[in-house]
């Protein structure tokens, strides 16, 4: 019996209905039955969990709870406690009132009487939905990061292989390659820090350009949008190709050049609807002044490698002072699916200002 301090001398409360507070306050589901399966006891929480109140439980097998797949478990159940064996914590599923499953960890201990018998079980069910539940997202999450790196690593070989094929300078080449791995990289941190579900176009110009500087001369107009992770990738490599080459020879590179990055959503003649991106950039040409016409692997990723993975195409022109790139590409390969496309702040707005 325990005793507690009150008004007028202790408090005396017998050990059983301290007990039954305790078991009918505790957030899990604790049960009792006996050897025949039927139940005898329902706490609180059990009604919560399953949907029953204690009026409609006590007296109706356990059965009830267990999916007609798992009956055997009960059978098993029953035997070890039989034996006065406990069953030790063990995942698994149950059924509620309303028929939906829920997962649960289960714990069962014989219920002796006074003669040191073996008359019933006691059952402890933790509700593991939302641990069952990250873990699913958790393995999830890793395949997709399987799947990437694998990816990444195909892309980097593919950068080492075309890099090498157009540089003779081993110096250009591990200067070319280490700022290509980094682009890599940013677009990379941005889809972690998204837990992979993407990124919006605005946040990838604006990481891919800012090793640039200059943002007094940038400026991006078009909605808001989330981008797919293989969007995401691959035209993170087109905006950095298009930035290495602009501070170099282009509107980064000059003190009074201007680009502009607009997008847009149209509708085809056929119904179906794409993103419409224009890389702009006016720049002074100076005498003397020659912009590079080698054709390298920004060139390959400009024409072919990011629209073909976007299933649209692109054009690339280049002209004394000017040098634009236009991407077309339905809009299912580009946005991620429900998130969609947002109509807002359509006029242009300063690349690094918000």
């Amino acid at each position: 019996m325990t005793e507690l301090a009150g008004v007028g001398g202790p408090t005396v409360i017998p050990a059983g209905a301290r007990l039954a507070a305790i078991v009918d306050s505790s957030f899990d589901a604790i049960i009792s039955k006996d050897l025949n399966s039927v139940i005898t006891s329902w706490n609180g929480a059990a009604q919560r969990m399953f949907g029953y109140t204690s009026e409609e439980a006590v007296g109706r097998s356990i059965l009830m709870l267990i999916p007609d797949h798992l009956r055997d478990e009960e059978v098993d159940i029953i035997s070890r406690v039989r034996r006065g064996e406990r069953v030790a914590s063990y995942e698994t599923v149950r059924r509620r009132k309303d028929g939906s499953l829920v997962a649960v960890s289960l714990t069962v201990s014989p219920i002796r009487n006074e003669a040191g018998e073996i008359v019933g079980a006691s059952k402890i069910a933790r509700d593991i939905t939302a641990t069952k539940e990250s873990e699913r997202r958790i393995r999830l999450l890793m395949r997709e990061v399987n799947h990437r790196v694998k990816n990444q690593f195909a892309v980097i070989l593919s950068m080492v292989r075309e890099t090498g094929r157009r540089s003779t300078d081993p110096r250009e080449f591990e200067e070319l390659i280490r700022s290509r791995i980094m682009a890599l990289s940013r677009s990379h941190d941005l889809l972690v820090n998204s837990e992979w579900a993407g990124a919006s176009l605005f946040d990838l110009i604006q990481e891919h350009l800012k090793p640039f500087g200059h943002e007094e001369r940038v400026s991006l107009s078009g909605p808001l949008m989330t981008l797919q992770p293989n969007a995401v990738q691959n035209l993170g490599m087109a905006f950095h190709e298009l930035g290495t080459n602009s501070s170099k020879y282009g509107a980064l590179a000059s003190g009074t050049g201007r680009l502009e990055i607009t997008w847009q959503i149209a509708t085809r003649v056929s119904g179906e609807r794409e993103i419409q991106l224009v890389w702009d950039e006016t720049f002074p040409v100076h005498a003397g002044q020659a912009e590079s016409t080698r054709k390298g692997f920004g060139t390959i990723v400009l024409q072919r490698v990011a629209p073909q993975s976007l299933n649209g195409s692109a054009v690339l022109e280049r002209c004394p002072g000017h040098v634009t790139w236009a991407l077309s590409a339905p809009l299912d390969s580009i946005i991620v699916p429900q998130l969609g496309v947002e109509i807002a702040a359509a006029d242009s707005v300063p690349a690094f200002g918000l």
